[in-house]
């Protein structure tokens, strides 16, 4: 193996690893005056893909498909890049993919280095789309979780007499976690003078449930017709429960065939051994 080989696994190695730095860090928090908090979990390795992700969209400008764009929004814009960063990190990954593929070619067996050559720039193009499409799972994950709390103090709100973006606001002031600090984010955006379609599309776009698509809309039906929202918040929470409900039962479901495997596998195993260690004892 050459000094070229191991110089371009290590280079593989931490693209990779950067790539999932990327997804894997949670978004930075923002103070009360907007600032942002340091990144938990970023490291080095964090500001290191911050800083490529800049030097290549600054080398050439992607402004990334609108696919793209929806995805980084929904995974909440990780470290804080853009849709032409991660389109950067693309290329720049199936980039590192070919390099790596390249450099062990010679060492694979028949036809496995053509395929290398095929797979590996298409898994390093695709491995950010793939992490922040995890990244955007988990946080509709947590957003489901947090819904129907925020739902109801929502409604509370509403029918105290604030207005919607007052009672967004408050909601996001009062509570804690992610869809908090996104309702928050929708009421500073309307008092910056954001249209409310604008608005909640933004809303829409980053949280990654449907319930905030039923939301939008029947905020912009309340806007329209002059219906009370206050049942439509209600109601929206109460499916929300519903599907968390549902959502555990699944979980508890799936979570027992595992425990039978564990018993089967390891429990009865052991209960055995220790039966013929006595058997054997006692017969000896």
């Amino acid at each position: 193996m050459t000094i070229a080989v191991v110089l371009a696994a290590l280079a593989g190695m931490l693209g990779a690893a950067a790539l999932v730095e990327l997804a894997s860090a949670p978004k930075p928090a923002r103070g009360r005056r907007g600032r942002r908090a340091d990144l938990p979990g970023g490291g080095h390795l964090g500001a290191m893909t911050v800083l490529l992700a800049r030097i290549a969209r600054r080398a050439r400008a992607w402004a990334g498909p609108e696919e793209l764009q929806a995805k980084v929004a929904a995974a909440g814009e990780p470290l804080g890049l853009a849709a032409a960063d991660v389109m950067a990190l693309k290329a720049a990954g199936a980039l590192i993919g070919l390099l790596l593929a390249v450099a062990l070619v010679t060492g694979l067996p028949g036809r496995l280095g053509i395929v290398a050559l095929l797979a590996a720039p298409a898994a390093g193009f695709l491995l950010p789309d793939v992490m922040l499409a995890r990244r955007a799972r988990a946080r509709g994950a947590r957003m489901g979780r947090e819904l129907a709390d925020v739902l109801d103090l929502l409604r509370v709100a509403v029918q105290a007499g604030l207005s919607i973006g007052r009672a967004l606001e408050e909601v996001g002031r009062r509570c804690n976690g992610l869809l908090a600090d996104e309702l928050r984010a929708t009421a500073t955006r309307l008092q910056l003078g954001a249209t409310r379609d604008a608005a909640f599309g933004e809303l829409a776009a980053r949280c990654p449930i449907d319930a905030i698509a039923t939301l939008k809309a029947a905020i912009a039906r309340a806007d329209r017709h002059g219906a009370p929202l206050a049942p439509a918040l209600e109601s929206i929470a109460i499916e929300a429960r519903a599907e968390q409900a549902r959502r555990i039962r699944d979980d508890a479901a799936k979570a027992a065939p595992k425990i039978q495997l564990v018993v089967a596998l390891v429990l009865v195993p052991a209960v055995m051994m220790l039966v013929s260690a006595v058997l054997f004892q006692a017969l000896t």
